[in-house]
């Protein structure tokens, strides 16, 4: 099952919450930014044992202060113009942050929209390429996929694409 929520993702209470991070897995701006904060000093210090992750890749925590359990930290491509793999390097993304949810028996995961903030995929790309990953995986294991925007606009976007797409 699929979910199009508008909220606050470091108040869900799944199993995992995802950390649109960059490669150093450190405090950024953003949905990375107030992850960092409401997890408390301890996350930054396991992420900084863990070190750099590569673009395309995910890596999973404990979420210490955070309702949830599990943190994965998933780090999209910047967004350039399109020609320089972005489309593969998102969906590997993706495809990382579900591997990590069949390996550690997560059933249920808060996905931000990795991608579309400071990194500036186009939105409407990114939403597509979450949902077909998310579909794929979704075949491989039972899994209930909450998508949870910040803002009307960006869940409205996912909206309409799941509806088109589903």
């Amino acid at each position: 099952m699929i979910k199009v929520i508008r909220g606050d993702i470091t108040s869900r209470t799944t199993d995992a919450i995802v950390n649109a991070a960059n490669t150093h897995l450190l405090a950024g701006s953003g949905v990375c930014g107030a992850i960092h904060r409401v997890a408390g000093p301890e996350l930054e210090r396991e992420c900084r044992e863990i070190g750099d992750c590569p673009t395309g890749e995910a890596r999973i925590t404990s979420a210490y202060d955070l309702p949830c359990k599990h943190v994965i930290h998933a780090v999209a491509p910047r967004y350039s113009d399109g020609t320089r793999g972005e489309q593969e390097l998102l969906r590997r993304c993706y495809q990382s942050i579900f591997a990590l949810t069949k390996r550690y028996g997560i059933n249920c995961i808060s996905i931000p929209a990795i991608g579309t903030g400071v990194y500036r995929y186009p939105i409407q790309e990114a939403t597509q390429i979450a949902f077909d990953t998310t579909r794929v995986a979704q075949k491989k294991q039972e899994l209930l996929v909450e998508f949870v925007c910040f803002d009307e606009n960006t869940a409205t976007v996912y909206e309409k694409t799941f509806l088109k797409s589903g």
